[in-house]
């Protein structure tokens, strides 16, 4: 087998296996590594409010027909939600069978936990979570960089610009050529993305040692499980009842995936998750509604994670959970969980929130997690791009909005004939 030395998937192999022996080996340097990987993170972030807000607008004013564009938000709304839901359910479900925190030394629980819980304690009442869905000001929600805010204003943005029939017809090709600009960028940060992915394993491995990997084993190993199952169960069978291939589609975004693996950010991915989707067979259209919106309403490995942690901290601390509760635990989740960005120590912000639902299970208990949080991170964040990229596809297909790619289309043929 030929290997592409310029491929980004090899690229990023190569330097997670360099960050991990230079980790090993020179452990004091390696902790200094991690800015290799904030560089990487705060560029792609830098782009990423532009890219979003361009994608929707001219998606929506692509469309021309605003009926269209509720028709398929409301689809997508619904999918996200009860997709989500399943992906809570299946956490919870995972973790009444595999008692992960059963015979967990709770007193083991060390760790700085303030940055957490204050996080948690001044953003996610929920008076909070509806004043910040509306921005500011319309600059000051791009500056910012909240996803959430950025969509209120998109979609108005684009609605009103498609109101405006031919007369935005001026406006829309400028934004189009404008987002062309911003993805050409993109092209261009990600010759670093191997480097990234160097610095971000390095430091793990430097920080937290070998040992790190196999800390709180059964639990992370469990996770892992548990998002396994539900990508190639319930994601499988929701792509076979459409018409596609999950294990295709997945070496189809191997890219996207090395990407987050090293740097254990989904947001690192998404501005060539949305020119993949687009070649892939999507319509611009819907991928500007679906991938953005995704980001803050389908973190399907969030959900898993959040339930799983939820119920294995009770069970480290010996406190049971009735099934009225855990329900009750499940229609929490449902909310803290919506809006959390897709950065490394979201999730750990939303648990601490969750958890404060519920005075029996110490908050502090999150500290059993620190060790291996960056790995949950990375494990989670790849689960939330392979859903919302599946979600992409499902909605187009659904709105018939999906076209098999020609390159497809001629490999089909030339297979026929021979």
């Amino acid at each position: 087998m030929k290997i592409n030395f310029k491929s980004l998937t090899f690229q990023v192999i190569v330097a997670m296996i360099l960050g991990v022996l230079f980790g090993v080996f020179f452990p004091t340097q390696a902790g200094n590594m991690k800015v290799l990987a904030d560089i990487f993170v705060k560029a792609i972030k830098m782009v990423i409010a532009p890219i979003i807000f361009l994608t929707i607008v001219t998606g929506i004013a692509g469309m021309g027909d605003m009926k269209k564009v509720g028709r398929i938000g409301g689809k997508t709304l619904l999918y996200f939600e009860v997709v989500s839901t399943v992906a809570l359910a299946i956490g919870i479900l995972f973790a009444n069978v595999f008692h992960p925190g059963t015979g967990v030394n709770a007193h083991l629980a060390k760790g700085d936990i303030t940055q957490y819980t204050k996080a948690a304690a001044e953003g996610h009442g929920f008076m909070d979570y509806i004043l910040g869905i509306i921005p500011d000001s319309f600059v000051g929600s791009l500056a910012k960089g909240d996803l959430l805010p950025i969509l209120v204003l998109a979609v108005l943005f684009g609605a009103s610009l498609s109101g405006m029939g031919e007369r935005g017809k001026v406006v829309l090709d400028f934004f189009e050529k404008v987002s062309e600009v911003f993805f050409r960028i993109v092209n261009i940060i990600m010759y670093y993305s191997a480097v990234a992915a160097f610095g971000a394993i390095a430091y793990t491995i430097g920080k937290f040692g070998v040992g790190s990997l196999v800390s709180l084993g059964k639990l992370f190993a469990l996770t892992l499980l548990c998002m396994a199952v539900f990508v190639i169960v319930v994601l499988g069978a929701i792509a076979k009842f459409y018409g596609f291939n999950v294990f295709k589609f997945i070496g189809y975004i191997k890219d996207e995936i090395f990407l987050v693996l090293g740097t254990s950010s989904s947001e690192s991915a998404l501005p060539k998750m949305v020119k993949k989707l687009e070649d892939y067979g999507c319509s611009k259209s819907v991928v500007g509604l679906v991938i953005p919106t995704g980001y803050s309403f389908n973190l399907d490995g969030t959900n898993i994670y959040l339930a799983f942690s939820a119920l294995f901290i009770a069970q480290a601390y010996g406190v049971p959970l009735s099934l009225w509760q855990q329900i009750v635990l499940l229609g929490v989740l449902m909310l803290t969980s919506k809006g959390a960005a897709g950065v490394t120590g979201a999730g750990f912000i939303t648990l601490a929130a969750t958890l404060a639902v519920f005075p029996s299970v110490p908050v502090e208990g999150i500290a059993l997690l620190l060790g291996i949080d960056r790995f949950m991170s990375t494990a989670r964040a790849i689960t939330n791009l392979i859903g919302n990229g599946v979600a992409t596809v499902v909605i187009a297909k659904m709105e018939k909005e999906f076209k098999q790619p020609v390159r497809e289309i001629e490999g089909n043929k030339a297979s026929i004939s021979a």
